[in-house]
């Protein structure tokens, strides 16, 4: 359940910058939400420079220690197939086989990305990626599209340069 941050609004940023600043230190996950107009634009959160530090370091600690689990253990790799409908319900449309092979996708990308500054994207992309292919296995007629046999369309004729 994600916690909920002080708010405050874009303009109040530009307006009272210091003000802002002591919110963010009094506020007990030294941050907070800054609300914009649009909200198409999406909020921002401001927080301190310490906080992303721990931040950081929490999920270096946490990403190494699943990582070097997965790697090192069998029965740790076999639980975590077990277990990860749970966190990813969508999984239960995957062949057996593809639940194993996201698995250890997510956990080599995981690993990965903690070399990069945990920089999401990549994580994110897998987790979508995997996502997209639960919902076609989802889908019997797509499926069975997908599956069937492509006819031979004849000589592919050469390109012109």
């Amino acid at each position: 359940m994600a916690s909920v941050l002080p708010e405050v609004n874009y303009s109040e940023l530009s307006r009272a910058s210091s003000g802002v600043a002591d919110k963010v230190e009094a506020a007990p996950g030294r941050a907070v939400r800054i609300r914009r107009r649009d909200a198409a634009d999406g909020d921002l959160v401001l927080k301190t420079e310490e906080r992303e530090r721990e931040e950081h370091e929490v999920m270096s600690a946490t990403t190494s220690l699943f990582v070097a689990m997965m790697r090192d253990n069998e029965r740790a790799r076999s639980l975590l197939v077990e277990v990860v409908p749970t966190a990813f319900p969508w999984v239960r449309f995957l062949p057996r086989e593809d639940v194993q092979a996201f698995v250890v996708e997510l956990v080599e990308t995981l690993e990965s990305a903690e070399g990069i500054d945990q920089n999401p994207a990549p994580v994110l992309q897998v987790i979508n990626e995997w996502r997209n292919t639960a919902n076609i296995w989802a889908d019997p007629e797509l499926v069975e599209q997908l599956n069937a046999p492509v006819g031979d369309f004849g000589p592919v004729s050469e390109p012109q340069a």
